[in-house]
């Protein structure tokens, strides 16, 4: 039997994922209560608001996000998001911030979701959560395109050095058509292998990154 795993963090209201970005503010349009003014006796619904930026909780990035004439999210193609062949990488007990190219060495990458599991999650939503996190390294980030990843994602603030603001990491995989899933979790409860992966946003024309329920199946 297949288990599904869900990866994403959940969206709260007043909920910070990226240090000096605003927080999500979720608020009712229309509560139950006033609806009821415009439905038959007994029946009612809630219709929620939600402002926030594109970059909030668990979020994939598209070309769009680095290149201008990159594929938006609108033209992401889905067999580069969804039911994708997984396998995670375990850096997790490494004793150095950066991941480089030797992490990936004799490992079978090609047409897969490429998932960088460094345990960095369990600081989410504290201070320490944008300081010193773990990134891969330009070599690192060449090496995916090179041996073919669909797409590549990472359990920590960001898949590049924040402190680089020549972000090498999502230059080059953007470049790539290669997406990047950021702010994951608990990819410790994934296998190695033997799973599908899912990181779907919603439809959006001219935006490049937006929320995304990530989730595994495995079998």
């Amino acid at each position: 039997m297949s288990k599904f795993i869900d990866v994403s963090h959940t969206v709260e209201s007043g909920m910070i994922t990226y240090r000096g970005l605003p927080p999500p503010v979720i608020s009712d349009y229309m509560s139950r209560k006033d609806s009821r003014d415009h439905y038959a006796k007994g029946t009612e619904f809630h219709i929620g608001r939600i402002e926030m930026i594109a970059n909030t909780g668990t979020y994939i990035d598209s070309p769009f996000h680095r290149y201008a004439n990159g594929m938006d999210l609108s033209t992401l193609p889905l067999p580069r998001i969804a039911a994708l062949e997984g396998i995670v990488i375990r850096q997790a007990a490494r004793n150095a911030r950066a991941i480089d190219a030797d992490a990936f060495l004799g490992t079978p990458l090609k047409n897969k979701a490429v998932l960088i599991h460094t345990g960095w999650d369990k600081y989410w939503r504290t201070d320490q959560y944008a300081d010193g996190h773990p990134y891969l390294t330009r070599a690192a980030a060449q090496l995916l395109i090179d041996r073919g990843a669909a797409l590549a994602g990472i359990d920590s603030f960001n898949i590049d050095d924040a402190t680089d603001g020549t972000r090498p990491a999502h230059t080059l995989l953007l470049k790539a058509e290669i997406p990047i899933v950021e702010h994951m979790c608990r990819l410790d409860d994934l296998p190695d292998t033997g799973f599908k992966f899912f990181a779907v946003p919603a439809k959006v024309k001219d935006f490049g990154s937006f929320p995304v329920r990530a989730f595994a199946i495995v079998w």
